[in-house]
């Protein structure tokens, strides 16, 4: 039930601005006021929690390897799983953020009688997760075209080829399906991965489904509730949101209010959910550092004066001990005279 809630909750958002925007002088609050809070809260949401992230000591090397670390000259060296220099953490990283690498290994196990084991690849989060996060960096990119007067031609350039199929009057976007489905595929995952849905929480669905509603949303104001949208106005509030001399006019239709309203709400809740992996993906010790623990020292940020403990010193302070308990030893125990 914890997806039927997010679905509830949603709903909920979607009558507070669609009602509330048909109130005498609520559109300025829904259509200015709501947008500011959002951004200012966004923004300073998201700085604060990379500063945290970012003041965080790291007291050892924890990275993520999954190949073999440099050693051995005659051992095959895995340079991104393992990478060992500032140029091999960097490849590491832009294939991870670029093209979701360590994901393309996905891998799911089932169990059959005997009992036996067995492991297959499995590309289908990865292809779905492809599609969501370009379609929705295209989508917010594209969008720049309504804040921005004249519109860069490189966004221009953006705009045309995201509907250079034409497909319908006016053309459909592509990057719009992309985020619909895509977001559509991921919570339909949740619900048939029983492994996937014993994990997942409202937190986990309910991102999914607001970034659902604001695709549909959006897609409904383009291609089926046009007669009540005014562009030329939507575009000069949009000017003015930016300019910080914002102008509502009455011919902007209620489902333009719920779509800023959700997007508002996408913001607010950005920086407090697991959606700011955008900004932790940078800042992940697992992926960031360099696996070369046998070459460097690490000094504990924590405690820097600490001094070391070779393992000769170690069995020399507990020798006696680990004698008794059987433990093998690389010295003997003196020998004890009569």
């Amino acid at each position: 039930m914890k997806y039927a809630f997010s679905f509830l909750a949603v709903i909920v958002l979607i009558l507070i601005a669609g009602v509330g925007s048909q109130i005498a002088g609520m559109p300025y609050f829904f259509g200015v006021f709501v947008p500011y809070v959002a951004i200012a809260i966004f923004l300073g949401g998201f700085v604060y929690r990379v500063v945290q992230w970012a003041k965080s000591p790291v007291p050892f090397p924890i990275q993520t390897t999954c190949g073999q670390g440099k050693s051995l000259e005659f051992i095959k060296h895995n340079r991104l799983e393992a990478p060992d220099t500032t140029a091999e953490v960097v490849a590491r990283m832009l294939l991870e953020i670029l093209t979701f690498r360590s994901l393309f290994r996905n891998t799911k196990s089932e169990i059959h009688d005997g009992p036996r084991i067995t492991y297959e690849s499995s590309k289908w989060l990865w292809l779905f997760g492809i599609i969501f996060h370009y379609s929705f960096l295209i989508v917010v990119i594209r969008h720049m075209r309504l804040f921005l007067n004249p519109v860069p031609e490189v966004i221009a350039f953006l705009d045309w080829a995201d509907s250079m199929f034409e497909i319908g009057v006016p053309s459909m976007y592509l990057t719009t399906a992309g985020l619909i489905g895509g977001a559509a595929l991921l919570f339909s995952r949740r619900l048939v991965n029983r492994h996937v849905r014993y994990i997942s929480l409202m937190n986990d669905y309910f991102p999914l489904v607001l970034i659902f509603s604001i695709g549909v949303t959006g897609a409904l104001m383009r291609h089926f509730l046009r007669d009540g949208i005014d562009i030329v106005a939507i575009k000069q509030l949009a000017v003015g949101l930016v300019t910080f001399s914002p102008v509502i006019s009455s011919d902007i239709g209620a489902i333009f209010y719920i779509h800023v309203f959700l997007v508002a709400t996408l913001l607010v809740y950005f920086p407090f959910s697991k959606l700011m992996h955008l900004g932790g993906v940078f800042l992940s010790p697992t992926r960031n550092m360099k696996n070369n623990s046998r070459a460097v020292r690490h000094i504990n940020p924590w405690n820097p004066d600490i001094k070391p403990h070779s393992y000769a010193e170690y069995e020399d302070e507990f020798r006696e001990f680990m004698v008794d308990a059987g433990i093998p030893v690389e010295k003997e125990l003196p020998a004890q005279k009569d």
